[in-house]
């Protein structure tokens, strides 16, 4: 993983339960969410099937793709249910004062 990070937005943007849709280095579809005082980003990307996941619901630490349900770990990226078996991408986050800061991925 790159040392670069990519300043997405601010904190004030999200309320707990909430996500912002962000690129990462001009390509990369990406969900920043908030459960709690905690930041998360995955790829905006079902690895089942490639469409987004952007309006997928959130319960806890678990986000549901829209198109046909599977569940992923926001955490971890791990696929929690069929249809997905491979994981999503994530992205160390960073808050710096009020600032939300994502790793680039790999160059």
């Amino acid at each position: 993983m790159s040392d670069r990070f990519e300043r997405v937005g601010s904190t004030s943007e999200l309320g707990d339960g909430d996500r912002l849709s962000v690129i990462l280095g001009d390509e990369i579809s990406a969900l920043v969410i908030r459960i709690g005082d905690d930041y998360y980003c995955v790829e905006d990307v079902c690895t089942h099937d490639g469409q987004p996941m952007t309006d997928g619901e959130i319960s806890g630490c678990e986000l549901t793709c829209p198109r046909h349900g599977a569940k992923f770990d926001i955490r971890t990226g791990k696929a929690l249910c069929m249809p997905a078996t491979q994981p999503v991408e994530t992205f160390k986050v960073e808050i710096r004062s009020d600032e939300i800061f994502v790793q680039y991925p790999n160059d």
